[in-house]
């Protein structure tokens, strides 16, 4: 059984990853535990939020599958901080868990050059420093030279609901107990990580009225480029509120947390807390938000987001019917924690080819991360490396500037986790003005059509975007308005100046206050962008000024992320160098000097001092500035 690209696992990354390998072109093999399990969401039903929707338009800018998945199958579509500047607006959709994970296994069963098995990985076999097959538990060996894990959570699984615990991959899944050790063998690093989910309630024993709507936006904004209009139906969420009695319930019962009777070791996401840890270490705080989500149309169970725990269920049940709406409700799945292993990030090249295994890449939670949209993104961009690979070509490698995937991918390999699972936020982006939600497809579709993962027609409607919004400049330079009462108290109500003498449209528009539409409105002019054009219009014109700054940064940054460490460089021999920089370098290996200089622990004098012994060891051996050159 001899293929180009095996990818272990079918989550987010794996579905990714499988669908770039062999939509270019590579023989490619999806091996999984539960083949009725492809695309499960295991946690809350939704695709998206702040950070991480950054992250899903990437991936369809790119060709990926995940964000017309959500926008097929999703049933509630929201924008958030709608409010706050355009670099942090982000969109969320409520998923129906079943139609999502039922269409992606659709897809993949349909895709040329794609395999799909059912088996469980035990071991990777390796010869030479090189990836040559993956061994089931039954003793099947799947060969190819390049192989993908995207294990997810089931890395020697363990599920914690109060002081029991029992080994699975998630609830209702058998964990994979000896891929890590097979891993550990070959000189990983491999920690352990935690993470946790709610109960999901039956819906029909929910006091609804008791409940604040929360509807979804209208018209609901598509995630995927290709994407016209979601055409089906949404449906409401909930919102309600934890309250003095359930946090008296907690507390009374932290002694039987796993977390709190130290049980549990290892470290959580400390951005999505327990409810236990949200009860424990804000006691100031006199409740806590819960949004009731529906996990599909079909289905009576919701998803109470904000109340995710490990306690016993009979304390989850007191907890539960503590809160305003929830007095009757019935569990139909507990909460739990979960520990899994992963492996140190930092022992991966940007590619996601790891440096102890030619061949061999990792994605999604094994590298620390946490979410589907951080899981999908890594899996991408390791499938279409993959197959390049197999081509013999060059790797894809995304910068910091470039996108939030070359930002999360540079964080990982170069810094590591920080002993907590990683998961992206704006803020980790320096240049996150220049990468917004609304311009990924410009950045990005081009790479995405000669990587032969973006349809012609997905490019063509980039390029007539792009043109649309040039045009729109154009209209808005010269166009002006006259002064007159409607202009002047239509900018009065906004708390903008008045106008005295003509004024073209785009100088009114360069106001912070002065919205796009209700402009256009009082201009007299039509409606002609869409969403997207109009978000990447306003924000061209409104942050000039701002952008202008960041790209000066970009071209300043490129001198040190254009010079590469050659394999050569011996850290250890570099001249000026204390030890523990020394070591910190080799541990990591940066491959160019503006990796080095975001490694944890090196200054900017280590840096100028690698960059001097590059010059004149290049110089005075006539050595190579890489070994590839």
């Amino acid at each position: 059984m001899r293929y180009d690209v095996i990818v272990v696992g079918a989550g987010h990354a794996g579905i990714e990853a499988s669908l770039a390998a062999a939509r270019m072109g590579a023989q490619t093999l999806m091996l999984t535990l539960n083949l009725d399990h492809i695309g499960q969401m295991s946690c809350n039903p939704a695709i998206g939020g702040i950070g991480k929707s950054h992250l899903v338009r990437e991936i369809d800018a790119l060709g990926g599958e995940m964000g017309v998945a959500i926008d097929e199958t999703g049933i509630q579509f929201r924008f958030l901080n709608t409010r706050k500047g355009p670099a942090v607006r982000a969109r969320r959709a409520q998923a129906d868990k079943a139609a999502y994970r039922a269409r992606m296994k659709r897809v993949l069963e349909n895709a040329p050059n794609l395999t799909l098995r059912q088996a469980s990985i035990e071991r990777v076999v390796v010869e030479n420093r090189a990836v040559r097959a993956v061994e089931s538990q039954i003793g099947e060996m799947f060969e190819a030279p390049c192989v993908i894990l995207t294990t997810g959570t089931f890395l020697k699984g363990l599920v914690h609901i109060g002081l029991r615990n029992y080994n699975a991959g998630r609830a209702g899944d058998f964990a994979a107990m000896g891929l890590s050790e097979s891993l550990a063998q070959l000189g990983f690093r491999i920690g352990r990580l935690k993470t946790g989910t709610c109960p999901r309630l039956d819906g029909r024993t929910i006091d609804y009225s008791e409940l604040e709507q929360q509807p979804g936006d209208e018209p609901p904004p598509p995630f995927s480029f290709r994407t016209g209009r979601i055409v089906q139906a949404q449906l409401p969420c909930y919102l309600s509120y934890t309250n003095a009695l359930t946090h008296e319930i907690i507390r009374n019962a932290i002694d039987r947390s796993p977390m709190y009777s130290g049980v549990i070791q290892s470290q959580g996401p400390r951005y999505c807390p327990s409810v236990e840890d949200k009860v424990m270490r804000f006691r100031d705080k006199q409740r806590h938000q819960i949004f009731l989500e529906p996990e599909g149309r079909d289905t009576v169970e919701v998803y109470p987001n904000g109340l995710s725990t490990s306690l016993p269920l009979d304390v989850q049940v007191a907890m539960v019917r503590s809160v305003n709406g929830l007095q009757q409700a019935e569990i139909m799945r507990p909460g739990y924690a979960i520990e899994y292993d992963f492996s140190d990030p930092t022992q991966l090249f940007p590619s996601l080819e790891t440096k102890l295994v030619r061949g061999l890449y990792f994605a999604g939670q094994l590298n620390g991360t946490t979410g589907y949209e951080e899981a999908g993104a890594q899996g991408l961009l390791a499938g279409i490396n993959a197959a390049l690979n197999v081509r013999g070509e060059s790797p894809v490698i995304l910068r910091r500037d470039e996108a939030y995937i070359g930002v999360m991918i540079d964080d990982l390999v170069t810094r590591g986790i920080g002993g907590e699972p990683y998961r992206m936020f704006t803020s980790r982006a320096e240049y996150r003005l220049l990468l917004r939600e609304d311009n990924a497809d410009r950045r990005l579709s081009a790479l995405g059509e000669r990587l032969g993962l973006l349809g012609v027609e997905a490019s063509a409607k980039v390029r007539a975007k792009t043109a649309a919004v040039e045009a729109e400049l154009e209209r808005l330079n010269t166009h002006r308005v006259q002064p007159s009462l409607a202009v002047n108290e239509f900018l009065d109500q906004l708390g903008s100046g008045p106008i005295r003498t003509a004024v073209r449209v785009i100088d009114l528009l360069r106001r912070p206050e002065v919205p796009y539409r209700e402009l256009l409105r009082v201009a007299g002019l039509p409606a002609v962008l869409d969403l997207d054009q109009a978000a990447e219009l306003e924000t061209e014109v409104k942050y000039e000024g701002y952008v202008r700054r960041q790209t000066d940064a970009v071209e300043r940054s490129k001198r040190l992320e254009d010079t590469a460490i050659p394999a050569w460089l011996d850290f250890h021999s570099v001249t000026g160098l204390s030890t523990e920089v020394r070591e910190r370098l080799a541990r990591v290996r940066p491959n160019t000097l503006g990796q080095a200089a975001r490694t944890p622990g090196i200054t900017p004098a280590a840096v100028a001092l690698l960059a001097v012994q590059i010059r004149s060891k290049r110089n005075t051996k006539n050595l190579p500035l890489s070994d590839t050159d």
